[in-house]
């Protein structure tokens, strides 16, 4: 295996996608969404670079061509996974999310068996363009909690890992500003998921149809 910066940017980009669940785990909101949206805004950013650099500089290996989309799925996975978690299964973000999961599975069951025959299905122009709506969804989703939690409790006197308030800074009413900015985040990123979800669809759908010949039984 050759080790070069493209590779390690996307190896850092795996490593992250876990590491936007952890953040709920060891902090309270809104601090843990602010960390989550920053790292995966932060690997988000390196899925541009690492693929700009390995081009730029000649460095395209085996290595990273096998990494790369799976750290994009990690991240959107495990993303998605989160932030329907705390939405209370709301419908109108499972059934985007849905269908984005499904097609990833899918795709990748049929890379899978084709193997050898699995250049066919080819990275287009347009799956670039659905990773990229993805990704964004996701961002401005995060941002949603990040205002959601923010704004609804005082910074003063909350302890970052614990919860626990020692101070005298408690709830305090949202303002109009601050409802508008939840507001306008949260229905911002559920268009953008569903704009996301369709491209996923139809990407989906190009590459079972490119697969479709070789998926016929001999005669």
């Amino acid at each position: 295996m050759k080790w070069n910066i493209p590779n390690i940017l996307t190896l850092m980009r795996l490593i992250a996608a876990p590491g936007v669940a952890v953040m709920f785990l060891y902090f309270t909101r809104p601090f843990a969404d602010g960390l989550a949206m920053l790292l995966f805004v932060s690997a988000a950013i390196t899925d541009w670079f690492d693929g700009y650099l390995a081009r730029a500089w000649k460095q395209e290996t085996k290595l990273g061509a096998m990494l790369d989309p799976i750290a994009d799925k990690a991240m959107v996975v495990i993303a998605l996974m989160v932030i329907i978690a705390f939405s209370s299964w709301s419908p109108w973000l499972v059934l985007p999310a849905t269908v984005i999961l499904f097609r990833e599975v899918f795709v990748s069951g049929l890379r899978e068996f084709l193997g050898d025959v699995s250049g066919t299905l080819k990275v287009t122009q347009l799956a670039k363009w659905k990773t990229t709506a993805q990704m964004v969804a996701i961002a401005v989703l995060f941002s949603q909690g990040v205002f959601e939690h923010y704004f609804g409790i005082s910074d003063i006197g909350v302890d970052m890992i614990t919860g626990e308030v020692t101070g005298i800074g408690l709830e305090h009413e949202l303002t109009g500003v601050d409802l508008d900015l939840e507001i306008w985040a949260g229905f911002v990123g559920l268009v953008l998921l569903w704009i996301a979800a369709a491209l996923t669809a139809i990407t989906g759908i190009d590459y079972l149809r490119k697969a479709l010949p070789h998926l016929k039984e001999p005669k």
